[in-house]
């Protein structure tokens, strides 16, 4: 049952987001409230996002290697299903980057001066040394994006000039900028469309293969920010800046948004991977659990949180999320059942006021909204389309009184006329 305020007298209309999610559980009633008169949170127009990592073939998780031909350097950007994926959302965000993004050299300018690839390396960031983004492969990148209307972040290697001054992968000194400079006037020059640039990935806080400061950093993006409005001097057309792409560490979010100071960051990132290792045996019933998915509305609380008390100018986002990390669960994060997980943080981001969430990824590992080989739509890239459609950026206060197995997300829909209604029913374990 539904019950809408009347204030409105709107036709309600209720969506379940790929209904057979509703399993066969004891039949329940259940009353949900819409209170439509005010909004709670707003989203971006284009809340769905997906990403395009950089991993090579040889990227390997628990003896198996699911990235096959679906990173950056190796993908066939030709491949027509891809392009109607896209296509489909008209304007995708696509966020271009990940965990070798900082090892990310640019074939272009003086700055650098050889063009190596990806190859395993012992004592490498991610057991990898560095690779290289030719402009002929940059162009290839851009044509796909351009043609399929595509919003596109590209993540900048942020460890370019550092360096690494401590066993526990503490970079330090500035950072160099001029190799980013001599791709961003390229890609000026060229008249592609960058809707946002971002520095580094999951170099905050205690970092993941690398750190930086948190007032190195906010430094640094002052800089960037700069550089940004040098080369883009028309504000109408300028990228956003966002970061710093990782995980969220309070006092080191706090500091950066000290130092870098108003009118910095625009989007402030954040990445979840709530669900631990894609190896865990328990997975498939960590994704059906729905008191361990409440566990991460604490973090986005306190991204929220520290916006509003230390950069109100910026908005939240989720700039990556693949639910289990080391390239997901084989066998389960490209299926049915990682819905509830999916749909689940895409209703609970927003109600956090998070403009923006990044799935990991449109193609690639376990997580894939696509098939890494046959590049068909998996399970979750029908809901992350349906959302896209039928979901407004204004989101409403909504309650369900029963099983505490149910969620229940509503928004105003993109046409501002029915209130779509997403509502997720995860059956309680049997005695």
């Amino acid at each position: 049952m539904a019950k809408v305020d009347s204030v409105f007298k709107a036709i309600f209309m209720c969506f379940a987001l790929l209904a057979l999610l509703f399993s066969v559980c004891s039949a329940e009633n259940v009353k949900i409230n819409v209170q439509s008169v005010t909004s709670i949170a707003k989203t971006d127009d284009n809340f769905i996002c997906a990403t395009l990592d950089w991993w090579p073939s040889t990227k390997c998780d628990y003896n198996q290697c699911p990235w096959g031909l679906a990173g950056l350097l190796n993908l066939d950007l030709n491949n027509t299903i891809l392009a109607n994926a896209i296509k489909a959302f008209d304007s995708m965000r696509i966020r271009i980057g990940g965990s070798l993004q900082d090892q990310i050299l640019y074939n272009v300018g003086k700055a650098v001066t050889k063009c190596p690839h990806f190859k395993k390396r012992d004592g490498g960031l991610f057991g990898f040394s560095k690779g290289c983004l030719t402009m002929d492969r940059w162009d290839e990148i851009n044509n796909l994006m351009n043609k399929t209307g595509a919003l596109v972040t590209f993540g900048l290697n942020a460890l370019f000039g550092r360096t690494n001054l401590t066993n526990d992968g503490l970079y330090g000194g500035d950072w160099d900028l001029r190799n980013a400079r001599d791709l961003m006037n390229y890609t000026a020059s060229k008249g592609y469309k960058i809707e946002s640039y971002e520095l580094g990935n999951e170099l905050c806080g205690s970092g993941v293969s690398a750190r930086i400061e948190a007032e190195q950093y906010g430094k640094d993006m002052i800089s960037l920010k700069q550089l940004i409005t040098e080369i883009y001097p028309d504000p109408d057309t300028r990228p956003k800046l966002l970061g710093p792409g990782g995980f969220y560490d309070e006092k080191w979010f706090k500091t950066f948004l000290q130092v870098s100071g108003p009118n910095v960051v625009d989007g402030l990132t954040h990445h979840i991977y709530n669900l631990g290792p894609g190896v865990d045996p328990t997975l498939i019933n960590k994704l059906q659990d729905p008191y361990f998915l409440d566990q991460i509305a604490q973090t986005h609380e306190d991204v929220h949180t520290s916006i509003k008390s230390f950069g109100p100018w910026a908005n939240a986002w989720v700039g990556e999320a693949g639910g289990a990390y080391n390239s997901g669960g084989k066998d389960i994060s490209h299926t049915f059942v990682n819905g509830f997980w999916y749909l689940d943080q895409l209703g609970m981001t927003s109600t956090f006021d998070h403009k923006v969430f990044c799935r990991q990824s449109l193609i690639g590992g376990n997580y894939g909204l696509l098939n890494t080989t046959s590049f068909i739509p998996n399970p979750d890239y029908y809901g992350s389309l349906l959302w896209h459609r039928l979901m407004g950026n204004n989101v409403l206060k909504t309650t369900q009184f029963g099983s505490p197995f149910l969620r229940a997300y509503s928004h105003c829909s993109k046409q501002k006329v029915i209130y779509p209604l997403i509502a997720l029913s995860f059956c309680p374990p049997r005695k």
